[in-house]
């Protein structure tokens, strides 16, 4: 199907983009020592249940113990920072919208909506979201993208859940899935926000951005120094930035 083969190019891809990249290194870093990679290989045998209960056991705990915590605390921060913002901005923006809606005869439906819309853009998130939404608007990603790829950082987990955050605020009576309210989402000409370009675009950035704390950190620790982690931060962003560029311009 579609998402099986969009994720064997995505391993394709990187293993190529992956050996051009060594190859670009070992033009720039000359080194006169042969370097060896021996691997010794276990004995496979049938897994038995216990231990596979205690591996997944071990690794789902792990889980919720470190990323879910990061995960919590920052939909926690997100919920505040869109919810709240200063003094009588969210109720301004509440009344022209009714304002905007009663002068053209709009339904109550789409009035709750746009309503929902114009406080989230007046809130801090939307805010935040609008300032550093101009280096990423080029890749097709609006001020809400912008705020989970910088939040994902921590952990690439947290982009759902940053997602999920700021999709949910609204109405209760109104309740909608994630994906149904990104499928409604259309841009200022009226094209569907989330199509194939703006797909395309997010994946590709994913698969070569550097968007993990914990990477970083262990590289730093294994290369006892600053130098080749901020290196290959930079690098990896520059190469997903391109690539999701071509993705949303090419497409």
């Amino acid at each position: 199907n579609s998402q099986g083969m969009a994720f064997m190019a995505l391993y394709t891809l990187g293993i190529a983009v992956a050996l051009l990249t060594a190859a670009v290194i070992r033009f720039f870093v000359k080194s006169d020592d042969l370097s060896y990679l021996v691997l010794q290989l276990p004995d496979y045998r049938w897994p038995s249940l216990k231990n596979v209960l205690l591996v997944a056991f071990d690794k789902v705990r792990s889980f919720v113990a470190e990323a879910g915590v990061i995960i919590l605390l920052i939909s926690i921060v997100l919920w505040f920072l869109a919810s709240f913002s200063w003094k009588g901005e969210l109720q301004a923006a509440e009344q022209e919208v009714r304002e905007r809606a009663k002068v053209e005869g709009q339904s109550e439906a789409w009035t709750d909506h746009h309503v929902e819309s114009a406080k989230l853009e007046r809130s801090f998130a939307g805010k935040i979201g609008r300032t550093i939404e101009p280096v990423f608007e080029p890749l097709g990603f609006d001020w809400k993208i912008s705020i989970a790829l910088i939040t994902s950082f921590a952990a690439r987990e947290v982009f759902i859940g940053t997602m999920s955050t700021i999709y949910s605020l609204g109405s209760s009576e109104n309740e909608m899935l994630l994906r149904q309210k990104m499928e409604q989402e259309l841009r200022p000409d009226g094209s569907p926000r989330y199509d194939r370009r703006t797909s395309a675009s997010l994946i590709l950035f994913y698969a070569f951005a550097m968007q993990c704390m914990s990477t970083f950190a262990v590289m730093w620790k294994e290369t006892r120094t600053r130098r080749w982690p901020v290196i290959q931060f930079i690098y990896m962003g520059l190469l997903a930035y391109l690539a999701s560029w071509l993705a949303f311009h090419l497409l």
